[in-house]
């Protein structure tokens, strides 16, 4: 069985069903079983279903997929009993969610209740992080929120007239605590700012959230009213404070009064709170950006010198771009000597827009998430075109390199 293969829902489906059967699973044992996989950390070392058992050698993605099925099968199953009806539920789910406004469904804004049409609509959702700058920036915390999915069909099947409300209010409190949650670390990095707008680029069911809410006690936590709910909000905000060290004493802290306000027993707080370093300390060999003391750090190093490169090869046809943009390349000269003005900034991004647009291989910024790295494409212009910087102006004749569009 290929996960990236059509067909591979209706091969697995047995599998899945027989073990929450046979075994009984409950929602305790079901959670603490994906947990160990990583599936809520965004990086599926394992799945729940085979374990060490995998029948192929199948990629992180191709796991993700499987856990992904496994627990929106069984919240199904848990409210049924039974296997009869899920594909017409799970479809109504993802019709109700507005597709066009988000996108789920892509070329097909009417998928039949049918196995096949699940397995695009799982291939729609979970973003890789292969060729991340061909997809979206954001790929090291999107699968992270693929959950948010799950607690969402989950209130759908209990009641589905206020969906996209549910949807939207837990989302919002949920980046709210993950907001709180890396305020509270005593040594910040410019890298917790860039893991920020990573969350708040994996958006998926608000538009322009703000942070409102100082403190947790403010937060509305009436729908975190399901054991899933509440152990993932507390382990993604676990997740968030992660950073390859102790806890310190503020984030403990926090932590544990956040497991009080959701009313989970002192053990499951206890296991949250440290589970998410044991697992990474454990499974550093086999996710490669988790190699690394910070992956996000890791994630914008490495995609810097991606950009940088991209920059390099289209040298010349960004050299005549910027020629037809004095106004820019003033501003970016002048950037580098003083802080430019709320509206020169805004002048700088939509001009360099205007050139990804008209550059190929730069229209990756143009994609959802490209925005959060656009300062790397600034960074690097000065490296560039230095006689443009001081002199305002720029040479084409001085540069030979060839064009590889």
């Amino acid at each position: 069985m290929n996960p990236s293969s059509t067909g591979w829902i209706a091969k697995h489906q047995p599998v899945v069903n027989q073990l929450i059967t046979q075994q009984h699973l409950q929602s305790q044992e079901l959670y603490d079983r994906i947990l160990k996989t990583g599936f809520f950390y965004g990086v599926s070392v394992t799945t729940m279903s085979y374990g060490a058992k995998e029948p192929l050698r199948w990629t992180e993605i191709e796991r993700t997929k499987l856990n992904f099925f496994d627990c929106l099968y069984f919240v199904y199953y848990q409210q049924y009993q039974a296997e009869t009806g899920f594909f017409d539920k799970i479809t109504s789910f993802y019709s109700e969610l507005n597709p066009r406004a988000h996108r789920y469904f892509s070329g097909f804004s009417k998928p039949k209740p049918t196995a096949a049409s699940l397995e695009k609509i799982i291939q729609e959702r979970i973003q890789t992080n292969e060729a991340t700058l061909q997809k979206n920036f954001s790929n090291l915390i999107t699968n992270a929120l693929l959950f948010l999915d799950v607690l969402c069909f989950e209130h759908f099947l209990k009641d589905p007239e206020d969906l996209n409300a549910y949807a939207i209010q837990l989302e919002a409190t949920l980046m709210n605590v993950i907001w709180m949650a890396l305020l509270q670390k005593e040594e910040k990095e410019h890298y917790d700012k860039l893991l920020l707008k990573l969350f708040e680029k994996s958006l998926r069911y608000n538009r322009n959230l703000k942070q409102e809410a100082q403190t947790l006690q403010e937060l509305p936590f009436e729908h975190f009213n399901t054991l899933f709910a509440k152990r993932y909000a507390l382990d993604l905000a676990a997740l968030a404070i992660w950073d390859d060290a102790k806890l310190d004493k503020t984030e403990f802290l926090f932590l544990n009064s956040f497991g009080t306000i959701l009313e989970l027993p002192k053990h499951i707080i206890d296991q949250s709170t440290t589970y998410v370093h044991d697992f990474i300390q454990d499974n550093r060999h086999r996710i490669s950006y988790l190699n690394y003391s910070n992956p996000v750090k890791h994630f914008y190093n490495q995609t810097s010198q991606t950009v940088k490169v991209l920059i390099l090869r289209n040298k010349k046809r960004l050299l005549q771009e910027l020629a037809e943009s004095k106004d820019l390349v003033v501003l970016l000269g002048q950037s580098t000597v003083r802080d430019l003005s709320k509206a020169e900034k805004k002048r700088v991004k939509t001009q360099l827009l205007d050139i990804c647009k008209s550059v190929p291989s730069l229209a990756i910024f143009m994609l959802p998430g490209g925005g959060v790295l656009l300062p790397l494409l600034i960074k690097f212009i000065p490296e560039l075109l230095p006689s443009a910087f001081n002199d305002n102006r720029i040479d084409l004749t001085a540069d030979k390199d060839h064009d590889t569009l």
